[in-house]
C-alpha cells in the first residue's frame, strides 16, 4: 500500500508534472530534477492545496477546473484565449466566492468575540449552498469554449488535473473526529499554528466528534460519479457542459458540505482556545477570507 505522503506526493506530480511535460511538448531530453528537489516541490505543492482545500469550496469541481489552468501547459497562441476563459469561470463563482468569504469573516469576528453567532453562520451557508448550485450553468459557455481551446491531450490532463484536486481536497477535509490523527489534518496544522497543549487537543478532539453529529453525511460517491461523467464527456470530441446533469448537484453537496464541516469544526475549536490563541485563529481566518488561489494570481 502506498503511504499517505508518498500517495500525495504522487498527486502533487499530475497537478504540477503534467503540466511541464504539455508545455514543453513532452521534453523529456533534459531528465527529471533530482529526487530531493521533485519531493520537496511535491511536499509544499501539496501542503499548499490541502491548505487551500481546507477553507475554499465555493466553485466545487467548477473551482478544481480553474485552478487546474494553471498547471496545464498552455501555448502562447492559446494563452490569451485561456485567460480570457478562467477570468470567466471565476467571475462566475464570483456570488459563491463572496458568500463563502461572509460566512468565514462571520466565523472569525465569533472567535475574537468569543462567541460565535450561529444564527449568523447558519444563514451565510445557506447563501452559499444556494450560491454554489448555479456555478455550473452560470460556467457553462466558458467550459464549452475551454473544451474548443484545448488539444486532446490537454483535456485528458486537465480531467486529470481535477481529480487530483478531488483527492487533495478529501485528504485536506478527513474527519478527526474519531480519535484518528491524519498527517497533515486539520487540527494537527492548527496544533502547531496555535501552540495547541496535549489538553487542548483533546478537548478539540471530543468536542469535533460532538459537533460533527449535526453535518450530513458527505456521500463521495456523488461527487466522484459527477467526477466520472465529467472526464468522459470532456475527453471527447464534443462537449456540451449543460448535459452533464450531475453537475449542480455535486456542487452543491460538496460546498455544503465543505461549509458546514469547516464551521463546525471553528465552533468546535474557539471555546477552548486562550484569548491569545483566539486572536491568532481569528487572523488565520480572515487572511484564509481574503485569500485568492494561485491559478487566479497568475498566467498559465
Amino acid at each position: 500500500m502506498i503511504s499517505t505522503a508518498r500517495s500525495l506526493g504522487i498527486v502533487a506530480a499530475v497537478l504540477l508534472g503534467a503540466g511541464a511535460m504539455l508545455g514543453c511538448g513532452g521534453g523529456a531530453a533534459n531528465g527529471p530534477p533530482p529526487a530531493t528537489a521533485a519531493s520537496a516541490e511535491d511536499d509544499d505543492a501539496t501542503a499548499g492545496l490541502m491548505e487551500h482545500h481546507r477553507h475554499h469550496h465555493h466553485g466545487g469541481v467548477t473551482l478544481f477546473i480553474a485552478m487546474s489552468l494553471d498547471t496545464l501547459g498552455i501555448s502562447p497562441e492559446q494563452r490569451a484565449a485561456v485567460e480570457k476563459l478562467r477570468t470567466e469561470l471565476l467571475a462566475r463563482m464570483e456570488p459563491s466566492r463572496a458568500a463563502e468569504q461572509t460566512l468565514v469573516t462571520t466565523l472569525a469576528d465569533g472567535v475574537a468575540a468569543g462567541s460565535i453567532d450561529t444564527a449568523r453562520v447558519d444563514a451565510a451557508l445557506a447563501q452559499l449552498t444556494a450560491a454554489a448550485a448555479a456555478v455550473h450553468d452560470a460556467s457553462a459557455d466558458a467550459l464549452n469554449q475551454l473544451h474548443e481551446v484545448l488539444t486532446p491531450p490537454q483535456r485528458a490532463a486537465l480531467v486529470d488535473k481535477v481529480q487530483a484536486h478531488w483527492a487533495v481536497w478529501r485528504r485536506a477535509n478527513t474527519d478527526e473526529s474519531e480519535g484518528t490523527k491524519p498527517e497533515g489534518g486539520r487540527l494537527a496544522t492548527l496544533a502547531t499554528d496555535l501552540d495547541l497543549t496535549p489538553d487542548q487537543e483533546g478537548k478539540i478532539r471530543a468536542a469535533v466528534a460532538e459537533g460533527m453529529r449535526a453535518v450530513p453525511l458527505l456521500d463521495p460517491q456523488e461527487i466522484t460519479t459527477h467526477l466520472g461523467a465529467f472526464g468522459d464527456a470532456f475527453r471527447n470530441e464534443k462537449f456540451d457542459a449543460r448535459a452533464l446533469k450531475t453537475a449542480s448537484g455535486a456542487n452543491e453537496h460538496l460546498v455544503g458540505w465543505g461549509g458546514a464541516h469547516m464551521a463546525h469544526f471553528v465552533e468546535a475549536v474557539s471555546p477552548v482556545l486562550a484569548p491569545d490563541q483566539r486572536a491568532r485563529f481569528a487572523e488565520r481566518l480572515r487572511e484564509h477570507a481574503s485569500h485568492t488561489p494561485p491559478s487566479a494570481q497568475a498566467n498559465p
